[in-house]
């Protein structure tokens, strides 16, 4: 009895489940709030977050309170990185999320700023987050994230 190929049944499988053959591909739409914003659910190490898709910030930023929600421990980072922010210079942290998820797209080992408690409210998906796909544009009042 000869040797089974599974590669057309696992294939055919992928595609069923609305992935392409690779298993990689994937494409999210956003459509923006009435003040522009993109606001949408994201899974951060596996963490239901509400965040702002931010083209302008440099990298993924964290409140604290949503770093403890995460399981980040805040009071045990070192804020040593001083960062330009909309309300002045703040002194974060830096560390790495295992996983970021916003829809079918999955990014695995992201950099993040955490900001001390009070310095911001929320959690902001910035170009350490966008660089590592393989586009994202605007049209039409529409984000497409692509990977």
């Amino acid at each position: 009895m000869g040797k089974r190929d599974w590669t057309p049944w696992f294939c055919g499988l992928m595609l069923l489940l609305g992935w392409q053959a690779a298993g990689l591909a994937a494409t999210v739409e956003l459509k923006a709030d009435e003040r522009g914003h993109f606001l949408t659910r994201a899974a951060i190490d596996n963490t239901d977050l509400d965040v702002i898709i931010d083209t302008g910030a440099s990298t993924v930023v964290l409140s604290q309170e949503n770093a403890e929600r995460v399981g980040l421990y805040p009071g045990k980072l070192d804020y040593v990185f001083p960062v330009a922010t909309a309300n002045g210079i703040v002194e974060c942290a830096e560390v790495t999320l295992r996983r970021v998820e916003v829809g079918a797209i999955l990014l695995r080992d992201v950099k993040a700023l955490v900001l001390p408690r009070g310095a911001f409210e929320g959690t902001l998906l910035g170009m350490s987050f966008l660089s590592r796909l393989k586009g994202f544009r605007v049209r039409d009042g529409v984000l497409v994230l692509e990977k």
